[in-house]
């Protein structure tokens, strides 16, 4: 049997804060397997970025891991001490940011810093150190490349800023990458290019991705398979087009539903009614419930996962034909 590049099994983060416990990510569980792109979709607060900061150890206090298992090709991570983590980082599992601007160093070139990552982890000649990095700006399409190595970040617009920071992430040839948001603040020629170069890179490199986002229709282009976070945990997940063409979860559904490619011109967008709620006082059973068409008096207690074959939703009353049993 194929161990998966990454397994994450009851994946549990807290922030402890004067105010209370806030269950940023609460049981989340998936597999991927090498090559695969998933994507994490869900709107703002409900616990994408923290899971993909969980999975490479970057959570600060007060904020900690308090259950679970993230396993990289086998090994368990958060069973490592702090050195053999970092030693990982960056070699096996990486992470590109949202805004480049604020992870690229300023006084230093292009150059420089694709070196000191690779010093970081391996010992290689300078002439060979500057191969590899003019080798992946080339791959993320970056013209002129070993030219551009002696160039500062602000001489970058900011789609090519994206594209150092994602060769930077690629310098290991990571067995993870996990990519939060990194086409947000980009226009849309840009965005689609990328989007393009990081499915090719997949292909070629067998590098697995988890692409974070809140917006449903860029990570549909790109993912093999979805998972939706509502409130910490995953709502429901499965392959792409199967989820889109039929989605089980009313959450799921609402967020298909306000894409404008779903509204006649000239019509309102959809919506979904409500705000999520505050991770600090979450509704006893079904988080979505509140806002939810749907509710019931069994709403009151937690759904559990129901799952179909690679398919799995959390709800009592999912939207479709139900099939499968709850786990």
């Amino acid at each position: 049997m194929t161990v998966p590049a990454l397994s994450v099994q009851g994946l549990t983060t807290h922030f402890f804060t004067r105010a209370g416990v806030v269950k940023a990510v609460d049981g989340v569980s998936f597999d991927l397997a090498q090559g695969e792109i998933m994507g994490l979709v869900g709107e703002s607060g409900s616990g994408k970025t923290v899971t993909g900061f969980s999975l490479l150890g970057l959570v600060d206090p007060p904020g900690r891991i308090v259950e679970g298992s993230i396993k990289l090709n086998g090994t368990e991570l958060t069973t490592l001490s702090g050195s053999a983590l970092r030693a990982r980082r960056g070699r096996e599992i990486s992470m590109i940011f949202q805004d480049p601007i604020a992870t690229l160093n300023p006084l230093l070139t292009i150059g420089q810093q694709m070196q000191l990552a690779i010093a970081a982890h391996e010992r290689l000649g300078k002439r060979a150190a500057l191969a590899r990095c003019t080798e992946l700006l080339t791959q993320v399409g970056i013209p002129s490349a070993e030219a551009r190595l002696r160039a500062y970040p602000h001489e970058f617009s900011g789609g090519m800023r994206q594209r150092v920071a994602i060769a930077i992430a690629l310098l290991h040839r990571p067995a993870v990458l996990v990519a939060d948001e990194p086409t947000t603040a980009l226009d849309v020629s840009i965005q689609a290019q990328i989007l393009l170069q990081m499915r090719e890179l997949a292909a070629e490199t067998g590098t697995a991705m988890i692409w974070i986002s809140h917006d449903l229709a860029v990570v549909s282009s790109l993912a093999t398979k979805l998972a939706v976070m509502y409130a910490g945990k995953i709502v429901e997940q499965g392959p792409t087009a199967a989820l889109l063409r039929d989605p089980r979860h009313p959450y799921t559904a609402g967020l298909i539903a306000s894409l404008p490619a779903m509204t006649t011109p000239g019509t309102p967008l959809t919506q979904i009614r409500g705000t999520t709620p505050s991770l600090l006082s979450l509704p006893p059973g079904c988080p979505f419930a509140p806002r939810c068409d749907k509710q019931t008096e069994a709403c009151v207690q937690k759904p559990a996962m129901t799952l179909d074959g690679p398919r799995g939703w959390r709800c009592f009353h999912p939207v479709g034909q139900t099939a499968g049993a709850p786990t």
